[in-house]
């Protein structure tokens, strides 16, 4: 039995014979005694039990024998030093703690230090808040079904002003007129580079469109038949016109064979007032002064079907001008609604769902992704006639461009992504560095091919 048991025994027993009733100090004392025991749990794991059981047993009678006997000194020499060899002059046998043990680095000091500095964090980009250049753009016609600017891979911007439109060249800032349309022809209603920079489509209010050569200046074919009204919207795919009247109609031109017109998309009730190819060429989204916006899978167009179209969207409640697919996430469209609508909305253009919506507060009129960064550029009309750039996904306003005093209506980007061009009824054309200096990746080398063909440089 432990001796502090045997106390509290010794003190229960007295207590039941009334030896200290009589005494209440000792009653106090032995409350906070009982209260206040602990037993020490002695470390094993510090504990020397070969050093320990020696001093109980043979260390005790060593010390016992030397009172009787004089030992001689070399035997107190051997012993002297053997005690201190195995640190037997230790006086300790029970340890309650030990030294807490020296820490191993998993991972070296060197390397620790690189791994937790914080990322620098990329410097805030300088937008400016005015236009670089600006440019007169006389007659311009002030209408939301147009589109009348289109910057092409050549770095050329085509620009239409009434029933002329003009070249102008971003490389060396010179200008040049295209072709001037008749009267019973124009105004011209919409303008469109092909992907190799040297053909371009010119939409007509008489309901026809032009194809020309700009290198050599000339009219290679007009397509006619197929609409009814002016053409407001055109795009490319590859070798593929595809149109967009007034009269609802799309129509696909296959600009390489007499019989040009391969298909249409009909729905829209009212004149289609945007089209955009998607960068797979696999679906195409055109919005309409109807307040729909259509989504169409190239492989369900035929001439003869009334009804092919893949979604029918019907949540802006104007008329859908702005288009633009995301350029880094595949089936992802957003659009803009008019002057009662004001909402910008992202599009699943897979399943038809509506992924996101903010209210702009005034007219959407045209809508540009960043190419290098993830930001989406609207421009609008009423108030403040503003460029508005968007964080995407958070939809935070990191900035707002104002200079035009009328609707801007007109937007595109040059081909490096960096320059925006704005056209407004205010007959000015401004140019705005809204999306910065793109950043300049290295190529990275190219392996060395050790295939069974890898001898072969070419094959005549």
């Amino acid at each position: 039995m432990a001796a502090s048991d045997r106390l509290s025994a010794l003190l229960v027993r007295r207590l039941s014979k009334g030896s200290l009733g009589s005494c209440p100090e000792l009653m106090m004392q032995f409350r906070h005694t009982r209260e206040n025991l602990d037993r020490f749990i002695p470390n094993r794991s510090a504990m020397d039990f070969d050093f320990a059981h020696y001093m109980l047993n043979e260390g005790r009678t060593g010390k016992e024998n030397k009172k009787g006997a004089v030992s001689s000194l070399s035997k107190e020499a051997y012993l002297k030093l053997l005690a201190e060899t195995f640190n037997m002059n230790r006086t300790r046998i029970l340890a309650f703690k030990n030294k807490p043990p020296t820490p191993v680095e998993l991972i070296p000091h060197q390397f620790y230090s690189s791994v937790h500095q914080s990322k620098p964090s990329k410097p805030l980009r300088h937008i400016p808040q005015s236009s670089e250049k600006t440019l007169a753009a006389p007659d311009i016609i002030d209408d939301y079904c147009l589109n009348l600017i289109d910057w092409g891979s050549n770095n050329v911007l085509a620009l239409a002003l009434e029933n002329t439109v003009y070249l102008w060249d971003a490389s060396n800032g010179s200008a040049s007129e295209l072709v001037t349309v008749d009267d019973e022809d124009g105004p011209v209603t919409s303008v469109s580079w092909a992907a190799d920079g040297q053909h371009i489509a010119i939409g007509l209010n008489s309901s026809s469109v032009q194809l020309w050569d700009s290198t050599a200046n000339r009219l290679l074919r007009t397509l006619k038949g197929g609409h009814q009204s002016r053409v407001g919207s055109l795009d490319w795919k590859n070798h593929i016109l595809t149109t967009g009247g007034r009269d609802g109609k799309i129509i696909n031109n296959d600009v390489r064979v007499r019989s040009h017109i391969v298909a249409t998309f009909a729905g829209h009730q009212q004149e289609v007032c945007g089209l955009k190819w998607s960068s797979s060429g696999q679906q195409l989204a055109s919005g309409g002064n109807d307040n729909l916006l259509y989504i169409w899978d190239r492989s369900m167009a035929s001439m003869d079907s009334r009804s092919q179209w893949l979604h029918k969207l019907e949540d802006h409640s104007a008329a859908v001008r702005a288009l633009a697919w995301c350029p880094f996430q595949r089936n992802l469209l957003v659009s803009g609604g008019g002057g009662s609508d004001c909402c910008i909305k992202f599009w699943d253009t897979h399943t038809g769902a509506c992924l996101d919506s903010v209210d702009t507060g005034s007219q959407v009129c045209a809508l540009l992704w960043n190419r290098n960064e993830r930001e989406l550029l609207s421009s609008h009309g009423s108030m403040q006639n503003q460029l508005t750039l968007w964080k995407y996904p958070s939809l935070v306003r990191i900035a707002e461009l104002t200079g035009h005093t009328s609707r801007v209506l007109f937007m595109d980007q040059s081909p490096d992504g960096r320059t925006v061009v704005t056209a407004a009824g205010d007959e000015t054309l401004r140019f705005w560095n809204a999306f910065g200096t793109p950043e300049v990746k290295k190529d990275a080398p190219k392996a060395e091919q050790h295939g069974p063909f890898s001898h072969i440089r070419q094959i005549r």
